[in-house]
């Protein structure tokens, strides 16, 4: 695996977990460059993404874009909790309107919807967690890591410093109160045993990739994580309600990704050697032959 993120509170989280594996802290913002280089560089490894929304909403705002669009193979996490912490907690550009900062002050510009975002740039898989409610985001993070393509995940993660009091729209409190979940998920590896039984209606099934099965519990069942229009319809109407929408709001099991768009070969670049790279001057001309 290879872990990479910015700068921010967020990108400190890769120091926590998987020690030995690769890991790089980029210049702010410019995480979705970095990896987007070493994945195609190294096409086995798995790759990890933190982020925060000051990280990925304002300063990397166009490199989030385009890594979404590209439909990079990873796994995109914004830590999403509205302020930037490591300067005293101002609004980020997630901020909701009215929303009160812990000096009193009340925001009035409009919020940019990471998720929302996520969908309209072509995303193949794109959840919404909140760190509170383990049960709900743990097994999102797993469903994101064996997707093929370009998965996000806008995790509310209210700043315990800054951004946890009355009147805030990104607190535990308040998420928590107004967390509407679309679904409960399950993951089951490929090849291990599925011993539960649910009733017809209850779940959807989806196969990924690599033969593992997302199993969607379905709280509301009108609800299809394979419309796209849909899932970006749906988030607007509860957010002009006031509600936080959670679970897996989109998949598309059949996504490619960038690998498959460039049509590269099934080694990786950094296992060819100079005669792969450099086949010669005869070979070069062949091929600017055929673009002419």
């Amino acid at each position: 695996m290879a872990k990479l993120s910015g700068i921010g509170c967020s990108s400190k989280t890769p120091d926590y977990f998987l020690g030995p594996s690769h890991g790089f802290n980029t210049v702010h913002g410019r995480m979705p460059s970095v990896l987007t280089g070493a994945n195609l560089a190294n096409r086995t490894l798995i790759y990890l993404g933190v982020s925060g929304d000051g990280d990925s909403a304002s300063i990397g705002l166009g490199q989030f874009a385009h890594v979404m669009r590209r439909g990079v193979d990873m796994t995109y996490i914004v830590e999403n909790n509205g302020v930037y912490g490591l300067t005293k907690g101002q609004f980020s550009a997630t901020a909701d309107p009215g929303s009160v900062s812990k000096k009193g002050v009340t925001n009035t510009d409009s919020p940019l919807d990471m998720v929302g975002m996520a969908l309209m740039l072509g995303a193949s898989f794109v959840a919404r967690g909140f760190s509170g409610d383990k049960r709900q985001l743990v097994p999102l993070i797993k469903a994101a890591i064996a997707h093929k393509g370009a998965a996000f995940i806008d995790v509310i993660s209210p700043c315990v410093a800054f951004n946890n009091h009355a009147g805030s729209t990104k607190s535990y409190e308040y998420v928590r109160e107004h967390n509407e979940a679309v679904n409960r998920l399950d993951i089951m590896p490929a090849r291990t045993e599925i011993t539960i039984d649910y009733a017809d209606g209850d779940t959807v099934e989806v196969e990924q990739h690599d033969g593992s099965v997302l199993r969607l519990h379905k709280l509301h069942a009108d609800y299809d994580a394979h419309d796209r229009v849909g899932a970006m319809n749906y988030l607007q109407a509860h957010q002009a309600k006031g509600e936080v929408v959670t679970g897996l709001l989109y998949v598309d099991p059949q996504a490619r990704d960038l690998h498959a768009h460039l049509e590269t070969v099934d080694a990786p670049f950094n296992t060819l050697g100079e005669r792969e790279l450099c086949p010669g001057a005869a070979v070069l001309e062949k091929i600017n032959a055929g673009l002419r």
